[in-house]
């Protein structure tokens, strides 16, 4: 039988609720323990994909091709193991769930209501991950906080299972701002009285508590002693969780605080020796960079950091195996439109972010000629693939009024078009093109060099494609098309495309979104060849730059 941690919140959103449980879930990994990571998400959506980024962030897509919650990237990125679609649930998905069994009467007539038939749809979910993963521990994540009205069904959910499964196997963890009062000088700790006080009242006792606070802020042994007392948990039970230069060192200071421990006693689970030398490495690399590189990332959505932040990790990660502080210096497209290129001065590389939509495209399009004349390191992806052929086409191929038919409908040159599946779509959620797709690469390209095979797969989330009428005048202009799915014998979609190395250092689009798989001990391939080339390029003059492009062998 699996065993479950819950990570409830209180007090305020957006804690970290969802680093905290990606963070036990490397704890116990490195204990060897087999984990899995499911987040219930409270909103009525049926799941993230037709939300507007700057009110949920990025939409993470898993392998199977669910659009989700952007914790599970965090999952992903800090555990290494790639989740499905059972791995986030919504309220949406629940009851639509039970409103298709209702129809098709497989209640036998009975009154559907709350208790009991939403909260087994939950119960029934929550086990599903188990029985997919195998995984002998699986934590999940409650989204909101305790007394938002849309919780409710999963709490008592919650509060089902753990009489149904016993207290041995069903850990509750809560996680609560302590807050700083800078009048007083000191922490409260009434805020987390309360909020554990709603969750007792709906009939969940917490086993562990996890104290947020500023870094400048710890929390004593007296401050510890009170929050037991005052929420019936023990001592050794309230856990700090500090701010961190790096969200890569929460785990580090979890397990300082015990938080693992408590939870392998708690569940009485059996480990192995604990092993986190590669994670603890790695957040060493973190700490000590030994140089620094800026990187512009060009978007739509820059405001929101969150609507990258796959694009964001990736980049640090890359950083990371190379010793080196990655700054990312996010524009807003449309800000290139108003301001002119000087933005993009003095980096070491451009990437030219996806999105939806005309907006900021002529901001996008400045930026990869930019990229391409200037001969600054680039890498495009989806969106910003696609406008690089767009731009290669205006301004090379001589295709004046080039375009995507998703910008301009009327195009005399769809550069990139609507598959024909796409097209006049009624239903627009997990319609797009989703999940992993093979890749073949084509040998003695950039591509190949980047991945070191020649056969590979990305996620990937797009309605449109390049336009195949395009690839032999394109061609024939010297762009390199290096990369291909295969749909048929006679069909293949263009994954990748990039510049021969006599023209450009270091330019490259793919269509697929490489950031998905990325891992903080392991960057995705692209994204570190890419910031390879940026620290290369960064400071100096085109003739150094090849110089140390041959040097570090990735020319």
């Amino acid at each position: 039988m699996a065993k479950y941690v819950f990570f409830t919140g209180g007090v305020v959103s957006s804690l970290g609720k969802g680093i905290a449980a990606a963070s036990l879930g490397r704890l116990l990994k490195s204990r060897g323990i087999r984990v899995s990571i499911q987040k219930l998400d409270p909103y009525i959506n049926v799941d993230a994909g037709t939300m507007n980024p700057y009110q949920h962030g990025e939409v993470f897509v898993t392998e199977d091709g669910a659009e989700t919650d952007l914790d599970l990237g965090h999952y992903e990125r800090f555990v290494d193991e790639d989740l499905t679609r059972v791995n986030n649930v919504t309220t949406g998905q629940i009851y639509a769930s039970v409103i298709e069994k209702e129809r098709q009467g497989h209640y036998l007539g009975a009154t559907v209501q709350v208790i009991p038939h939403i909260t087994m749809e939950i119960k029934a979910q929550i086990r599903r991950v188990a029985e997919s993963s195998g995984a002998e521990v699986c934590i999940v994540e409650v989204g909101g906080t305790v007394g938002d009205i849309e919780s409710l069904p999963f709490l008592e959910a919650i509060r089902q299972l753990k009489h149904e499964l016993g207290d041995e196997n069903v850990m509750c963890i809560h996680l609560t701002l302590v807050p700083h009062l800078g009048a007083a000088d000191e922490l409260k700790t009434k805020p987390t009285q309360h909020s554990v006080r709603e969750l007792r009242a709906i009939g969940i006792q917490p086993d562990a508590i996890v104290c947020r606070t500023g870094s400048g802020f710890p929390i004593t042994t007296e401050l510890k002693e009170k929050i037991a007392l005052f929420c019936d948990v023990a001592v050794s039970a309230v856990v700090q969780n500090v701010d961190a230069p790096t969200i890569y060192q929460v785990p580090l200071n979890l397990e300082e605080e015990g938080l693992a421990d408590i939870a392998v006693r708690k569940l009485r689970l059996e480990t192995s020796e604990r092993d986190m030398r590669a994670w603890e490495e790695m957040v060493a690399r973190v700490l000590h960079p030994t140089g620094r590189v800026t990187i512009a990332l060009v978007g739509k959505y820059v405001e929101l950091k969150d609507a990258y932040i796959s694009i964001n990790e990736a980049l640090y990660h890359a950083g990371f195996a190379n010793g080196t502080d990655v700054e990312i210096r996010r524009i807003d497209s449309e800000r290139i439109e108003s301001e002119g290129l000087a933005v993009l001065d003095d980096v070491g590389g451009i990437l030219v972010a996806p999105g939806f939509g005309a907006r900021g495209v002529k901001g996008k399009l400045a930026a990869v000629q930019y990229a391409r004349e200037r001969r600054v390191p680039f890498l495009g992806i989806c969106y910003g693939m696609q406008l690089a052929c767009v731009e290669y086409a205006r301004n090379v191929a001589g295709l004046a009024h080039a375009m995507s038919s998703e910008v301009d409908e009327t195009t005399p040159d769809p550069v990139i078009d609507f598959l024909p599946s796409q097209r006049n779509l009624q239903v627009m959620g997990g319609t797009m093109r989703l999940g992993t797709y093979s890749c073949d690469l084509v040998p003695g390209t950039l591509a190949a060099a980047a991945y070191g095979e020649l056969h590979i797969s990305e996620r990937h989330r797009h309605r449109y494609e390049f336009n195949n009428k395009y690839r032999e005048q394109l061609a024939a202009k010297g762009l390199i098309f290096s990369g291909f799915h295969r749909v048929s014998e006679t069909q293949q979609l263009v994954e990748m495309i990039e510049l021969p190395r006599s023209v450009h250092p270091w330019f490259l689009g793919t269509q697929a979104h490489p950031e998905f798989k990325s891992r903080p001990t392991k960057p995705a391939p692209l994204y570190d060849h890419f910031v390879r080339a940026a620290i290369a390029y960064a400071g100096a003059q085109p003739s150094e730059f090849e110089r140390r492009l041959r040097r570090s062998s990735i020319a």
